[in-house]
């Protein structure tokens, strides 16, 4: 029998993952754990093992994607490897020092302009570049950009797997458990 009690708090921790999600914490986790633990008070039956690790492999996809698509794209736009580290650790940075003042789109923001700026610099810095002051701007904003562009992406499929992981959760554990 359904706990509505249960299927309350997961809701409630399900939107709570969305928004968590949206600013580029680990909301997607928080979903499946609510996920495995509604369907640990039902006996693994209203969700069930199968949907579970499939809960948990699009969680991981998302926060691999969320994390990576910076590096990824900055990389594309002609980053080294270096600008490709500056863009991740600026977007972090970024995150952490926008949402201080701004908590909810400071985060966002925080993450795009760290990502931009953590190339930008680490390529205009590099110490191997036998480019002029010139061609390392360029260069710099090419992958300033680029590591801006993969942080959104990744903010985007992050937002969507929290979505999915979210209804995913609350659907099945609406619908009766298959026999």
């Amino acid at each position: 029998m359904l706990n509505a009690g249960l299927l309350l708090a997961l809701i409630l921790v399900a939107i709570l993952g969305i928004f968590l999600a949206a600013l580029q914490l680990p909301g997607t986790w928080l979903i499946l754990a609510a996920a495995v633990g509604f369907d640990a008070c039902h006996h693994f039956i209203r969700i069930g093992w199968k949907w579970l690790v499939a809960l948990a492999v699009v969680a991981l996809v998302a926060e691999v994607a969320d994390s990576l698509f910076a590096i990824a794209f900055a990389r594309r736009a002609g980053a080294s490897r270096r600008a490709a580290i500056g863009a991740l650790i600026g977007g972090f940075a970024g995150m952490f020092l926008f949402s201080l003042p701004m908590p909810v789109i400071g985060t966002i923001a925080g993450g795009v302009i760290g990502c931009f700026v953590g190339a930008f610099l680490a390529e205009l810095t590099h110490p191997d570049s036998a480019l002029d002051t010139a061609d390392r701007l360029s260069t710099g904003a090419r992958s300033g950009l680029g590591a801006a562009i993969g942080r959104i992406a990744g903010l985007i499929v992050k937002l969507a797997a929290a979505f999915v992981l979210a209804g995913a959760a609350i659907g099945l554990a609406i619908l009766p458990a298959a026999k």
